[in-house]
């Protein structure tokens, strides 16, 4: 027979949580119980940002039997009004007796003060329930409630070699049908994805998502303004934002105007003459942009690794040799002057598919 503990509980709201994967940006992802003489009487977690909060959902489906109860959840309860009212004034009038709380809220609204007023109004409290974990799924989240920037994930399809393209330019096709396909997929899981404006003169990609339920953001990196009005990114219906310089007084182009019938223009910044990244990250986050899958070029991916904008790498490795000095590589930028300050990763995750490997894991 399970033990039933408080991580018992803990773990199944934590798997609620989870089934909002890559749905509730820009909010945490969280599940919640409540229970009462040792039996769920009522479960829920939060859908979408703008719908009730996992508690709020979980204290419904009890109804009056919460009272006496115990709410176990994996985010602290919030105090502030949003796009919903504050849980914590729900869960003290429904007669709840403790709250287990999974991990604090790092969001400075809140951050501490859910736990103060349910304590305040006697409601017993006991919090950091398997809150390692807790922040592993929800670092997207920490990093754009607390940093202000979106979290970034870099996603590479290479040769062993570390090619992403030949001398010629030609990419079509490095990794496998298998890895192309697994890579198509994890799309749904951001709510944008980015590239620079070479890798849309190169390839002129689509940059769209398996499923027809999830509308990418499709953000453009160029500095010139020189994305073509008649690209394949503009062949959906689904948000384009093309980050640029400002333009110089008498320079306002044709091409600028017809682009901006068609796209958002981001105007940031400028770094040696470039797009200011980190400027550029911090504009895409109050268009609530929580998180971005950065697919190339070589270019880009660089200068975010020479800027530490990078969170996580997917690496897909494909056992073939390129070569050639002049072929692109999958990181380029200035890199590093010496061995040592090399950026290094956590515990990498690596898996075969098909003929390919595919690295994961986080930046340290």
């Amino acid at each position: 027979m399970i033990k039933k503990t408080d991580e018992y509980y803990m773990g199944l709201a934590l798997r609620l949580a989870l089934k909002a994967k890559g749905k509730t940006s820009p909010n945490p992802l969280v599940g919640a119980l409540v229970v009462k003489d040792g039996k769920i009487i009522g479960k829920g977690f939060h859908a979408k940002a703008g719908l009730a909060h996992a508690e709020i959902v979980a204290m419904d489906e009890a109804g009056k039997k919460a009272k006496g109860a115990s709410l176990y959840v994996t985010l602290e309860p919030c105090t502030h009004t949003g796009r919903t009212p504050p849980c914590v004034n729900r869960i003290i009038q429904s007669g709840i007796k403790e709250v287990v709380v999974g991990m604090i809220d790092p969001n400075p609204l809140n951050n501490g003060k859910g736990i103060l007023l349910l304590k305040q109004n006697n409601i017993k409290v006991r919090f950091g329930i398997l809150s390692e974990q807790l922040e592993k799924i929800n670092a997207i989240f920490i990093k754009y409630i607390t940093a202000g920037i979106p979290f970034i994930t870099v996603k590479v399809a290479q040769s062993l070699d570390g090619r992403i393209a030949t001398f010629t330019g030609d990419s079509k096709w490095i990794t496998s049908d298998k890895s192309r396909l697994f890579a198509h997929n994890i799309r749904k899981d951001y709510d944008a994805i980015m590239v620079g404006v070479n890798t849309v003169l190169r390839d002129n990609p689509r940059l769209n998502a398996v499923s027809p339920q999830k509308q990418l953001i499709k953000i453009i990196i160029d500095s010139n303004l020189s994305t073509p009005e008649n690209s394949n990114i503009f062949s959906e219906a689904s948000r384009v934002i093309i980050v640029t310089l400002p333009s110089k007084p008498g320079q306002e182009t044709e091409n600028r105007k017809s682009l901006a019938a068609k796209a958002t223009i981001l105007e940031v910044k400028e770094k040696e003459g470039q797009v200011n990244l980190r400027d550029a990250l911090k504009k895409l986050s109050r268009l609530q942009i929580s998180n971005i899958i950065v697919e190339g070029g070589g270019t880009l991916v660089g200068s975010l690794f020479d800027e530490r904008l990078v969170d996580r790498i997917l690496f897909f490795i494909s056992p073939k040799i390129i070569g050639g000095k002049d072929a692109v590589s999958s990181v380029m930028g200035k890199g590093v002057k010496r061995a040592d300050q090399a950026i290094k990763l956590g515990q990498a995750k690596i898996r075969r598919l098909g003929e390919d490997l595919l690295i994961e894991a986080n930046i340290r």
